[in-house]
């Protein structure tokens, strides 16, 4: 069984990724790229998070591989209690630092969607042989869009969509996103469901290519795998739309076909020239990606509840950037400051052998 650096950066941009467009000084000043789509399309900030999930899925291949894929009681708890601790983590951060009314908190998010994924995705790999797998998640991609139909008229637009329905009935408006003018929660339970399916794409691209001769052959066939996947959510669009906050079955494929992509790249350069040296900083980054996501969380938090000069730390940092340069570069330069002080964080940990693992 191979195993590929390419992996191990990937799963390092992901997370560098994910602080930077999570940071910027103020959203205000925000290059285009780094912003989410308004709705319907995709930006390259819109592949972070199931960039995230596809290596969800490909940690998950090698870690059940050490166990021959064989479901028992023990690994069935460490997959629970895992998924759990995941969802908890991502609910406290949502309220932290715990001054909020109860009335307002949200439930859901990044990292509650990721700890649901993977529980389900990974029942459904010890389950299944290969064939189920591509089975379910078939099942799923073509469910999805036929259950958000169901909506009707609109199905697709932001106020009418079945997501946010189901949302509002079970979690009420004030325990939902607000970000979008409306309560709508981009991470919404309904649309959770397809997003198992990010998380089984990159387990079963991990099983395969683990599984061919050379790691040119790998690169190759990453290639034609991304831009079928490409094609296919292209010529899907014309009929469901890719639209990351729906988390539709076209945006699912269109997503993972661009992963294929940017890890045979990195396929290319790690695996293949081994010009290793400017991935470096990304491999690093990869070594305690959850804590350190967790720990950026917090500490920008943070920012915000410190006074100075009037104001919070965090708008006061961006005002003093501002001063000598213009906005979107000054939002930018803080959110970059920001990526480069956890790879410190990240650096640290690494040299002292400590990985921080649920």
């Amino acid at each position: 069984m191979q195993r590929y650096l390419a992996l191990d950066a990937l799963r390092g941009l992901t997370v560098a990724l994910m602080i930077l467009v999570n940071s910027p000084g103020s959203w205000d000043f925000v290059y285009a790229p780094l912003l989410h789509a308004k709705w319907h399309g995709c930006t390259p900030t819109d592949l972070v998070f199931p960039f995230f999930l596809f290596i969800v899925g490909s940690a998950m291949f090698f870690a059940f591989k050490k166990q021959d894929f064989n479901l028992d009681g023990s690994l069935a708890r460490k997959i629970v209690k895992r998924s759990f601790l995941i969802f908890l983590i991502g609910f406290l951060l949502n309220i932290y630092p715990f001054i909020s009314p109860v009335d307002t908190w949200r439930v859901m998010g990044v990292l509650q969607r990721i700890g649901i994924a993977y529980l389900f995705a990974a029942f459904i790999v010890l389950f299944f042989k290969q064939r189920g797998v591509l089975f379910s998640s078939l099942t799923i991609l073509i469910a999805y869009p036929l259950i958000l139909m169901l909506a009707g008229d609109g199905a697709y637009s932001l106020e009418n969509n079945l997501v946010r329905d189901i949302d509002l009935a079970i979690l009420g408006a004030n325990h939902i996103y607000g970000g979008l003018g409306i309560p709508f929660d981009p991470e919404g339970l309904l649309s959770t469901l397809p997003s198992i399916v990010s998380v089984l794409f990159g387990f079963e691209v991990t099983r395969f290519i683990s599984q061919l001769p050379t790691k040119k052959e790998s690169m190759v066939k990453l290639v034609q795998l991304g831009f079928l996947a490409i094609c296919i959510a292209l010529a899907l669009d014309l009929i469901i739309p890719i639209n990351k906050a729906l988390w539709t079955s076209s945006f699912v494929i269109y997503s993972s076909g661009f992963a294929c992509l940017v890890l045979s790249l990195f396929v290319y350069l790690m695996d293949m020239k081994k010009i290793a040296k400017p991935i470096e900083p990304l491999m690093v980054y990869g070594t305690n990606p959850l804590f350190v996501y967790v720990l950026s969380w917090v500490w920008l938090a943070t920012y915000f509840h410190i006074d100075i000069g009037g104001t919070h730390l965090y708008q006061w940092l961006f005002n003093a950037l501002h001063q000598i340069m213009e906005g979107k570069l000054a939002s930018f330069t803080f959110a970059f400051s920001h990526v480069v002080f956890f790879w410190w964080v990240s650096k640290w940990l690494f040299q002292r052998k400590i990985f921080i693992k649920l």
